[in-house]
């Protein structure tokens, strides 16, 4: 069968570049060598977290070297951007010269790829990937493939998202609150009227990031067909294979009804459609009571880790919402090689230890046991008496489910033993979309796509953060749609959509 074409390609014998090629002797012709003959690769990386001072991460390279230089012939130079940096930083290295070899899609595979940035690895993989193969698998690494080759390896972690209300778990306390109730968006209603009556000056419902407060996870079975979930242009929804205009039905409709009354209530941040304030911090100043997002975790490891962001105020979560996955889940955060590096077998090789070897990805995740975490005697790991995530010297704890295998990391403090086979289960039940694998292609509407766009920015946040009257403004925003060229984009998604889903039979 056709769909099984690019699991062929990793498993043929026949390679047009030589298996010797990456093995870990002696260094590929042509590539950049440092001292000792070692191939020397760049690994960018984004952290949640401070940028350690460059002896401190020198000492972490250095740990990391020692293995590398042995097992695969080569160094590695670290190079971490702020999580705010990295979607501008990357793509000005990579068209100025400089010298990245491995970095992060963080949402933005499609572009990296349209725009000849991404190396095609689907050779690699077979030569010096195998271990990144086995790990993930087949139909993980075909949502990451264009045109029947793959550009990139999906991370190894809980990824099917899972929407939760994130919530002030002493008020629930203080009000008797009953979260057992609560099983969706509209149940959280009732509970944000009983916070306000009690905290007048508190505001309910803070946004998750600008123009978000929690709409768009809670669509349920929807496909953003690789587009980003906040600016959605054509979707999937359920089982079909038809693309339909998410703006024009009934379920976007019933949400933007629902945040409507929750703004006129005053339940939610009134200018929560163009805020810069974070969840983390807005829930920080203990102004508000709670937000919607989709995690990968548990409830308890997912209020654990967010209480630690968040600050003092204890933080509880509840799922309200079913587990979906589709193609733009797996290739939102997922790991290229830059089509500019001189050193692609030697990237490849690195790469494939973040999913195989765990000291190397403990050595990324956590630094230097001793001086950034210890290990206690039940073997889980915590950071030193004393210190925390903005006081030892390294530290990229926060940043663990985007590098590598997250499943080889250790288990922090206070983690379920369970939680990892929970994550497990979650990745192999959760709904997985029909077209999983599917990647469109914008170039033959890239004029439409631009005006699109811009319409959407102009009118989706206020409709999904309450601002907009979705009586009147919901039709303003289908009209404004239609003249920017809507159809037609709608039109070459289902035209690509078709071809693809008849290559798969």
């Amino acid at each position: 069968m056709k769909r099984k074409r690019i699991l062929a390609l990793l498993l043929a014998s026949a390679m047009t570049v030589s298996l010797a090629a990456c093995g870990g002797g002696e260094s590929e012709s042509g590539s950049s060598e440092g001292e000792g003959g070692y191939d020397q690769v760049t690994y960018a990386y984004a952290t949640f977290n401070n940028i350690p001072a460059e002896e401190d991460l020198d000492t972490v390279e250095e740990a990391i070297n020692e293995i590398t230089r042995e097992k695969i012939n080569v160094e590695v130079t670290l190079q971490p951007y702020s999580i705010a940096d990295y979607p501008s930083k990357i793509p000005l290295a990579l068209q100025g010269g400089e010298k990245v070899d491995i970095y992060q899609s963080l949402g933005d595979f499609n572009n990296y790829v349209s725009t000849d940035m991404a190396y095609d690895i689907t050779e690699l993989l077979n030569e010096c990937g195998q271990g990144i193969v086995d790990t993930v698998g087949e139909e993980w690494l075909n949502a990451c493939s264009k045109d029947g080759s793959i550009y990139a390896d999906p991370t190894m972690k809980p990824v099917a998202l899972t929407p939760m209300v994130i919530y002030r778990q002493d008020i629930v306390d203080e009000l008797g609150i009953d979260m057992s109730t609560v099983s969706s968006m509209e149940d959280v209603t009732p509970i944000l009227e009983q916070v306000k009556e009690a905290y007048p000056d508190m505001i309910p419902v803070a946004p998750v990031q600008t123009g978000e407060i929690g709409v768009s996870v809670n669509y349920g079975e929807v496909d953003f067909l690789t587009d980003d979930r906040y600016s959605p242009v054509g979707v999937l929804v359920g089982d079909s294979l038809e693309v339909t205009d998410l703006y024009s039905t009934d379920m976007f409709r019933e949400k933007c009804e629902l945040v409507r009354s929750w703004y006129e209530e005053g339940l939610v941040m009134q200018d929560a459609a163009t805020t810069t304030t974070a969840a983390a911090e807005a829930m920080s100043s203990g102004n508000y009571f709670c937000y919607i997002a989709a995690y990968s975790y548990p409830e308890a490891d997912t209020a654990a880790s967010l209480q630690a962001q968040c600050g003092t105020n204890p933080i509880g979560a509840k799922i309200i919402g079913d587990a979906y996955l589709s193609t733009a889940d797996l290739n939102a955060v997922s790991w290229l090689i830059a089509s500019t590096t001189d050193v692609p077998e030697a990237a490849m090789k690195f790469l494939e230890l973040t999913y195989t070897d765990a000291d190397v990805i403990n050595l990324l995740i956590y630094g230097i046991e001793g001086r950034d975490y210890v290990m206690n005697d039940d073997g889980t790991v915590s950071y030193p008496e004393g210190e925390d995530a903005s006081t030892v010297p390294y530290t990229a704890q926060l940043s663990c489910g985007t590098l590598g295998n997250f499943f080889l990391m250790y288990p922090t403090a206070g983690t379920n033993p369970d939680s990892l086979d929970w994550e497990l289960e979650q990745n192999k039940t959760a709904k997985t979309s029909p077209a999983m694998g599917f990647t469109f292609d914008p170039d033959s509407v890239k004029t439409q796509y631009t005006a699109v766009k811009n319409v959407v920015s102009q009118y989706l946040p206020g409709l999904i953060c309450g601002s907009l009257d979705p009586d009147t403004e919901i039709d303003n925003f289908v009209q404004a749609l239609n003249d920017a060229g809507y159809q037609d984009i709608l039109d070459a998604k289902q035209e690509q959509l078709d071809a693809w889903a008849e290559g798969q039979k």
